[in-house]
């Protein structure tokens, strides 16, 4: 499935990273621990977090994840958005918690 039908079918904004919507999400991946994404996020997945500051962006692009979803109407600053926008890797948000966002991409992915 596309970064493009996840916003579509969950009704996510798109903060930044257009150029990146055409990317194929392999799986997802949840943390709050920037350590632990780097250490055990694979690339093609979807990182679900309520960290906003622009060190997710480094972390995406260092492993290569797909978009960044960020819960509970959490809005990025714009250092954030501006390196969205220069990885290519959507960032985007989300009305749901991080238990109930993780549910609904895990049924969306696993039919």
């Amino acid at each position: 499935m596309k970064v493009s039908e996840l916003v579509e079918k969950l009704g996510l904004t798109v903060y930044s990273g257009r150029k990146g919507l055409d990317r194929e999400i392999t799986g997802g991946y949840v943390s709050d621990l920037l350590s632990d994404v780097m250490g055990n996020a694979r690339e093609g997945e979807v990182w679900i977090t309520l960290q906003v500051h622009q060190n997710v962006m480094a972390i995406a692009s260092l492993k290569d994840l797909v978009a960044v979803v960020l819960v509970n109407n959490l809005e990025p600053p714009e250092s954030t958005v501006r390196h969205s926008n220069e990885e290519n890797i959507p960032l985007l948000g989300a009305n749901f918690s991080t238990f109930e966002i993780a549910g609904k991409i895990y049924q969306i992915l696993n039919p």
